[in-house]
């Protein structure tokens, strides 16, 4: 009975069991069924077509287990945590990695229904949209999505995740800012933020994050032709929050410098990425404390001064690269360093000799020295592949370029063209034989292939394992362009590449530069989300700027060739191609990118002489060898006073700096004046040629001048602590008894006055791009004195004549005999008055108040007179203006500015560039010093990074307005020799100069002068 009475509840119990077996056996496996129709919402979402869903997701799927590398390029993963509550196996998804497949769908909403998920990594795909809201609510660890099509702003709700530790947003479409709401990730390690179009400042709130460990915020514009595509504002000082960082990166992210000194804090640091900051220049920042450092780059960031002691400390150092500042003196000795593998300090100002432990290094170790200032005669007697002096050497031979170990390549005729198949084998186009460029560079390779050319690499691709075959790219697909052998394959670089010809006559030249895109793609693949940018420049003039293959050849494994015009003016030519941190760097994997160059060719624009046509005929033949007996005889003749002169010369070495009165007889042949080359205010200038033929130019003080050995004295302690492109060179001096001589770098092309006023024998027909590089270069120069360098000097006497042009048109600051030093302390210096009438400042000649802004003002003058050819003190006043800068202002007021330009510019005139430099000159020339920009503010508005402020002067604010009643009584006029030569002094200005106290105004000034032209 008993058992009957309860055998409707044993039934009911064993109905639930039956049930419950039946569900367990209509299962797949240990998967729950919400989770596995999440995988089919998330796979159609994502476009993923190949999961199999007869099988068990977590059983059949994949066994491999929880992960946290992420850099494999193809993975096709899916990872469960498995447990077995009461007996019965159950699995959750906690990591889901799809990497390298190409989906072409969209970030899945539904991976909200993963609810244990905690990694998601679905970089290198094609996906677009953006981050859904629906991850807000996730619980996710890790979350990369790197390398996509992803577009929009970065969420803010992405800082709802706070058990994210890793993020990586890299190289994607998003625009906009970093919200702040990523201060809320106070649990993050990894920030990865890289490649989109982000803008704005960095969010101070990211202080909040105290964990992370590794941080990139490097901004290289996959669209770098969009410029607003940058970070804004300076470097954040928000290390002191950061003080776990063991790696950060900040790469041409639009970010002003200088580098913060609270950086020092980062103990932890292993690898810091810094390059190509915007702004001011800075000293180098304080890197004491990072004893644990492995990997240095502080690239492009304006630093100048010495390389600090510090980093020769840093004994976990493997790679070091400080290239492309301004940094001087000697290199630091890491001799004792035996994990130091690469070097890379090129594009420097470095001096003094190459230190033995660098010349004596393992082959292995790349040691990079090109584009420096060494002395020549420290440089090893032949060449090391591995070590780069490539124009590492001060007053180096162009015919040379890499010291004593490219001496034995003589010239022994002049070329007329060059052909290299860069990269690739000897190959025949038409009639034309492409030379091999096969060699195996490097981080630090020069490679003097023959003695016609050679090539010099600069960088090592970072992120990836070095290997040779890196700086070689070979094409990825079938090539069915014309000449497709010039194609296959191309030379690559990570930072710099120059190529150069040597032996070319001297002339006009054609050079065609190829290239195709051989290793990114063009499909709806992530091989196509890879932008290739970098700049070339000729003879080292940058001649475009953000190259793109692609975009230029509208396609990959198209041939696109762009020809340009060079001079070749010392029988070299150089190319070279640099890589300034734009577009991507991890596409279709890390360490893509760089420049890319398939084939070179160089001819010139003239034919070379035809020998055949020359016929001796025997009238010929005696009357030379009458001249030559007759030349022999006078050579004799005059064989011992050669001889006395080599005598006097040898010895004399222009590193030593001090030469003897007998020395600089024999240079000067006694001063001959075949040889005078200018009369300066202080003295003559003579033209001297050694016995190595390096011609010098040397100003002989005169005995008349009452100044003299103040300004000469002056001008020693001023010009030999300045080293730059746009800054005369002083090689040295010489004091005996009262001769007193200083010895500089003969320039060329003599004065910028010569070249635009002097008479018609010495003028130049300089054309619109050799105007407006003059006048950058000045402007970089007086930037160097002003900001840059260590000494910070006023000149005081900026003008055309103390500007000289080399032989390809450089100009460079000259005439230092007024300069004084800037005191820190004072933001002015009362001081006597001493200039030149029309370029002084009106602050100074009323008041004698100096500041940097009194060259400012000499420069605009000088930028007047360059754009509009015309002299100051040459120029007639004209409807009621008193001087050229009335007249530009009464043109500007008209609308007119055009009036003012030199119309010899002819059709070469680029009228933007035109218009901005006299607006610039207008802004120099203001009355009032404190509107007037600093030198590096003029550097950027001349070369149009930012945008010329219009000035408010009235027309005639040069006149009576000005005051010059208040100058009579204080000056005295001090006229300089004019020159005897016929030309503007080299050194000095043949221009009325003035100083002191008289009875003079600046009008009646103006009037004398103008009289005595």
């Amino acid at each position: 009975m008993m058992a009957a009475r309860f055998l409707p509840y044993i039934c009911f119990i064993l109905l639930i069991l039956l049930l419950c077996i039946e569900a367990q056996a209509g299962r797949l496996g240990p998967t729950p069924d919400d989770e596995v129709e999440a995988l089919r919402e998330i796979a159609r979402q994502l476009g993923k077509k190949d999961w199999d869903f007869s099988v068990d997701p977590c059983d059949g799927w994949s066994s491999a287990t929880p992960q946290s590398d992420l850099r494999p390029l193809y993975n096709n993963s899916l990872v469960c945590n498995c447990f077995n509550p009461a007996g019965v196996r159950v699995c959750h998804v906690v990591q889901l990695i799809l990497k390298g497949q190409d989906l072409d769908g969209v970030l899945p909403p539904s991976l909200v229904n993963l609810p244990n998920l905690k990694l998601i990594d679905l970089n290198r795909n094609y996906l677009t949209g953006t981050i859904p809201p629906e991850w807000a609510s996730t619980k996710l660890e890790n979350l990369s999505i790197s390398v996509n099509k992803l577009s929009g702003q970065i969420p803010s709700y992405l800082g709802s995740i706070t058990t994210l530790l890793y993020m990586s947003l890299e190289t994607n479409l998003f625009s906009g800012i970093v919200p702040p709401e990523l201060g809320n990730l106070v649990n993050l390690e990894n920030l990865i933020l890289s490649a989109n179009n982000l803008t704005g400042e960095l969010p101070i709130a990211l202080t909040n994050l105290s964990k992370l460990k590794e941080l990139f915020v490097s901004n290289v514009a996959i669209c770098s032709r969009i410029s607003s595509n940058n970070f804004t504002g300076k470097i954040p000082d928000f290390f002191q929050s950061w003080k776990q960082l063991q790696q950060l990166e900040i790469q041409a992210s639009g970010l002003e410098g200088p580098i913060p000194s609270s950086i020092s804090v980062l103990s932890s640091l292993t690898e810091l990425r810094i390059s190509d900051l915007l702004g001011e220049g800075s000293k180098f920042p304080t890197l004491s404390s990072m004893t644990r450092m492995k990997r240095l780059m502080l690239r492009s960031c304006n630093l100048y001064g010495t390389i600090p002691a510090s980093i020769s400390k840093m004994t976990a150092l493997q790679t070091l690269d400080l290239s492309f500042n301004r940094l001087e003196g000697s290199v630091s000795d890491f001799s004792h360093q035996d994990r130091l593998e690469i070097m890379i300090l090129t594009s420097n100002l470095l001096n003094g000799t190459i230190p033995d432990w660098i010349k004596n290094r393992d082959t292995s170790d790349q040691m990079d020295l090109s584009y420096n200032n060494f002395s020549e005669i420290s440089a090893p007697p032949s060449c090391r592949e591995t070590l780069n002096l490539f124009q590492s050497f001060s007053g180096q031979d162009n015919l040379t370029l890499g010291g004593k170990c490219l001496q034995t390549y003589l010239c022994s005729k002049d070329r007329y063209s060059l052909h290299i198949n860069c990269g690739g084998s000897a190959t025949t186009i038409g009639n034309i034989e492409y030379e091999e460029d096969q060699s195996q560079a490097g981080p630090a390779k020069f490679v003097p292939n023959i003695a016609n050319w050679g090539l010099s690499s600069s960088g090592n691709f970072w992120d990836v394992n070095r290997s040779s075959d890196q700086y070689i790219a070979n094409n990825v697909s079938i090539l069915r362009m014309t000449n497709s052998e010039l194609f296959t394959s191309a030379r690559l670089s990570p930072l710099s590449l120059t190529y150069y010809a040597r032996c070319l006559a001297n002339g006009n030249y054609t050079v065609k530069l190829y290239f195709a895109e051989i290793v990114l793609r063009d499909n709806r693949s992530f091989y196509s989300l890879g932008r290739r940018i970098f700049d070339i420049y000729i003879q080292e003039k940058l001649v475009w700027k953000d190259f793109d293959i692609r975009h230029e050849a509208q396609g990959v494994d198209t041939a696109v060739v762009k020809e340009f015009k060079a001079i070749v003016r010392n029988k070299v030519l150089q190319i070279r191609f640099h890589w300034a941190a734009k577009g991507t760097t991890a596409v279709p994997k890390r360490g893509t990118y760089g420049p890319l160059i398939s084939a070179i060719s160089v001819k010139s624009d003239f034919s070379p002489p035809d020998y055949k046509k020359f016929i001796v005929a025997g009238a010929v033949v005696s009357t030379l060898l009458l001249i030559f007996m007759i030349l022999g005889i006078r050579m004799w003749i005059k064989k011992r006073g050669r001889i006395s002169r080599e005598k006097e010369l040898r010895g004399l070495d222009l590193q030593t700096g001090f030469f003897t009165y007998r020395q600089i007889k024999a240079a000067t042949n006694n001063f001959d004046a075949a040889n005078k080359i200018g009369e300066g205010g202080f003295g003559s200038v003579y033209k001297g040629v050694l016995l190595d033929d390096t011609i010098i130019a040397v100003k002989k003080l005169s005995s008349k001048s009452k100044q003299g050995n103040r300004e000469f004295v002056n001008e020693i302690g001023m010009i030999s602590a300045l080293q730059h492109p746009n800054v005369v060179r002083l090689y040295g001096c010489c004091v005996e008894g009262n001769q007193l001589f200083l010895v500089y770098e003969y320039m060329e092309n003599n004065s910028l006055a010569r070249a635009l006023f002097g008479l018609e024998e010495y003028h130049l027909n300089l054309d619109w791009p050799s105007r407006h590089k003059i006048c950058v270069g000045i402007a970089r120069g007086l930037a160097f004195l002003h900001e840059e360098s260590a000494l910070r000097i006023v000149h005081r006497d900026i003008k055309t004549t103390n500007v000289l042009l080399d032989r390809d048109l450089n100009p460079k600051i000259s005439d230092f005999g007024l300069a004084k030093l800037d005191e820190e302390e004072n933001t002015h210096i009362s001081t006597r008055v001493a200039g030149t009438i029309g370029y002084m400042a009106p602050e100074y000649a009323l008041w004698g108040y100096l500041t940097y802004k009194v060259d400012v003002y000499g420069f605009g003058i000088v930028a007047l007179e360059i754009v509009t050819g015309k002299s100051i003190m040459k120029y007639r006043p004209k409807e009621n203006c008193v001087c050229l800068v009335d007249w530009a202002l009464v043109l500007q007021r008209k609308g007119n500015l055009m009036e003012l330009v030199d119309p010899k510019l002819g059709s070469g005139l680029k009228k933007e560039e035109a218009i901005r430099m006299i607006k610039v000159a207008l802004l120099c020339t203001n009355a009032s010093p404190a509107f007037r920009p600093t030198m590096s503010a003029v550097v950027s508005m001349l070369e149009g990074q930012t945008i010329v402020d219009e000035v408010t002067m009235d027309p005639n604010i040069y006149g009576d307005e000005l005051g010059f009643s208040a100058l009579k009584d204080r000056f005295e006029l001090q006229p300089a020799p004019l020159s005897t030569s016929g030309s503007e002094s080299l050194m000095h200005s043949s221009d009325m100069t003035w100083a002191g106290s008289s009875s003079t105004s600046v009008q009646d000034l103006y009037r004398v002068n103008l009289d005595s032209q």
